[in-house]
């Protein structure tokens, strides 16, 4: 059975978020949405749920960490080329999403940031997996 991973996201407006990453090419299963979360389908094994502040703080006693000021995660997901890599974040840019950092091309590893507008710090990546091998076989 393969596993699948369900990170939550506390978000100030469930509405903004939704239409973000919709516009950015995510879909939702309204299975699991409601007014207070959406479940942001990322792959098949790979969702996010976008939890209103609110509802979020009833999974924890913990303060909610200002994602615009601070980090606590970043959330990494692969692409199957550099072009994806570049469409997505350009989307991700033309939907008010901001770049934190210039991108990073390693040759065999290229990749490019993009923060939601919670705050919430994205990376897309694509690794020529070939060339990997390769550098680990002569190290």
């Amino acid at each position: 059975m393969s596993k699948k991973i369900f990170v939550n996201l506390p978000v100030k407006d469930l509405n903004r978020s939704k239409a973000f990453f919709k516009e950015i090419g995510y879909s939702f299963d309204e299975q699991f949405s409601d007014e207070n979360a959406a479940c942001l389908v990322i792959s098949e094994h790979i969702y996010a749920m976008l939890l209103v502040e609110p509802f979020f703080k009833t999974f924890t006693t913990r303060e909610i960490v200002d994602a615009s000021s601070s980090v606590e995660a970043i959330i990494a997901l692969s692409a199957d080329s550099r072009g994806e890599v570049d469409e997505l974040v350009d989307r991700a840019l033309a939907a008010g999403g901001t770049s934190p950092r210039e991108p990073q091309d390693e040759g065999f590893m290229y990749g490019r940031s993009f923060t939601d507008p919670d705050g919430h710090l994205w990376e897309i990546i694509w690794m020529d997996m070939s060339a990997m091998e390769g550098q680990q076989e002569q190290g």
